[in-house]
């Protein structure tokens, strides 16, 4: 591994850190947030001085290259230092402890987005915009947004993007690595300016729409009130919410093919249309479910089935209702959609719709095989043959998250939380939703959560954020073994 090269790249990461909270600061500075103002102040020289000893110790030259190992360093330790450097502004300005800090920040660059705060809705705007950008940077993937922007990486910057994008397949849209990144940025760029556009067209002021947009497209879910969604009462409002939330589940790559072959081209994607056939029945079931068991009438069941399917299916997390009170059936259905997530590629969390369809395929596969000994076969998605690492991926990744929910469900059952309340928590989490059942609630988060759960939860939202296996990768000794270049 080089190190050399792994610290200019975390130097350049900071400095991006500390050019992203300019915004907040300025914000703070014209409305006279003066702790908020100089909490951001603070953050941004600690920024600069990481850069500054960063680059001293590191830094690019021009046939650099990054290796896989140099990637997953890079994608790990970023992410770990732009969140440490991230709950400054909480800590500094002395909204909350150093823990809460710390949850506050990993939960936001996760796109997790349950808060510690009892109370947003007292927060200087300062501070809210900055949870939101924080949701916004993390959704797409700092790095993917770093090398979308900031200096060229070489054939080596493949090891990046496979290590922070999500999903068993990455799609590459054009052969330059930065190009890759570059279109998949625009695209971001351009659903959430729509999308904010839109939010204001709804009746949302300028400032709700734009920090709203932005947890919306990441699929972070942070909102500016306690009750989220469920503040405005706007049915125009959550109906516009479920389709961007339902548009940011698809794969951003595929939206960039959708710009040069048309339109169509996104409802060829088989793990698309199984997303989109995958809530229509979760809400049609949740809807029956909530005009017969609670006799809600049709126009508000069907509302909330559509709006709620699409925020735990996404993993957003926005609540329009509480969903907790729910019955058991409709809360069934929530949790499985929790749990599957949206599409690879995307900025939602979850175990992702292609590993579902890929594990199903394999499955049915190895069952012909089994009544057909000499058959050779492979398993198929939209139309193109998947490679037997990438179907093994999915089955790895799958038996990982069972192990990690079960894991974190142990850690707080230890701390004290009893079963079911441990469970949907850990599910939660690791599919980065954000609200859950019981303890946790629709509109709660980890504020409730004892202090050595909280801690585990930052660990927890790491492995989930970067797919567990680029976390471990880094945890193992032979990662850091040395060579002729650490």
């Amino acid at each position: 591994m080089n190190r050399r090269i792994v610290s200019g790249l975390l130097g350049y990461l900071t400095l991006f850190c500390g050019a992203a909270m300019i915004p907040p600061f300025i914000l703070a500075a014209t409305t006279e947030e003066f702790d908020g103002a100089a909490a951001f102040l603070l953050s941004i020289f600690l920024c600069l001085a990481a850069t500054f000893e960063l680059e001293r110790f590191g830094g690019l030259q021009g046939k650099d290259n990054v290796g896989i190992r140099e990637g997953i360093a890079v994608t790990g330790l970023g992410w770990l230092l732009i969140s440490i450097l991230g709950l400054v502004p909480y800590f500094a300005g002395g909204y909350l402890n150093l823990l809460d800090s710390m949850v506050e920040s990993f939960s936001g660059f996760s796109g997790t987005g349950a808060t510690v705060f009892d109370d947003v809705e007292i927060l200087p705007r300062s501070i809210l915009l900055w949870r939101s950008l924080s949701n916004w940077f993390g959704g797409l993937g700092i790095v993917v947004i770093f090398m979308a922007i900031l200096p060229q990486f070489g054939r080596g910057g493949m090891y990046i993007l496979k290590a922070e994008t999500t999903g068993p397949t990455k799609d590459r849209q054009m052969p330059r690595i930065r190009d890759n990144a570059k279109a998949l940025f625009s695209v971001y760029v351009l659903f959430t300016i729509i999308c904010a556009a839109a939010y204001f067209l709804c009746g949302l002021n300028p400032f709700a729409a734009i920090n709203h947009a932005m947890t919306t497209i990441a699929t972070g879910g942070y909102g500016i009130y306690n009750s989220t969604v469920g503040e405005y009462g706007n049915a125009y409002l959550e109906y516009c919410m479920a389709f961007f939330m339902v548009v940011s589940s698809g794969s951003f790559a595929m939206y960039a093919l959708a710009f040069k072959r048309g339109v169509g081209s996104i409802f060829k994607n088989t793990e698309f249309r199984t997303y989109l056939m995958i809530i229509s029945v979760a809400a049609v079931v949740i809807a029956v479910d909530l005009i017969l068991e609670m006799q809600i009438d049709a126009e508000n069941a069907i509302r909330a089935a559509i709006f709620h399917v699409a925020s735990l299916s996404s993993t957003t997390g926005f609540v329009a209702h509480d969903f907790d009170t729910y019955p058991p059936l409709s809360k069934a259905f929530l949790m499985m959609t929790m749990f599957l997530g949206g599409c690879a590629g995307s900025t939602a969390g979850g175990l992702k719709v292609a590993r579902i369809i890929l594990l199903f395929k394999f499955v049915a596969l190895i069952v012909r095989q089994k009544i057909h000994p000499n058959l050779i076969s492979s398993v198929m998605l939209s139309g193109r043959s998947i490679d037997a690492d990438i179907v093994y991926g999915a089955a790895k990744f799958f038996f990982a998250v069972v192990v990690m929910d079960v894991l974190f469900a142990a850690v707080m059952m230890f701390d004290g939380i009893d079963f079911v309340n441990s469970i949907s928590v850990s599910v939660s989490t690791m599919a980065s939703v954000g609200p859950g059942f019981g303890i946790e609630g629709a509109t709660s988060g980890y504020n409730l959560l004892p202090s050595f759960s909280k801690f585990c939860a930052c660990g927890f939202m790491f492995l989930s954020r970067l797919e567990i296996f680029t976390v471990l990768a880094m945890l193992s000794p032979a990662f850091w073994n040395k060579s002729k270049n650490w």
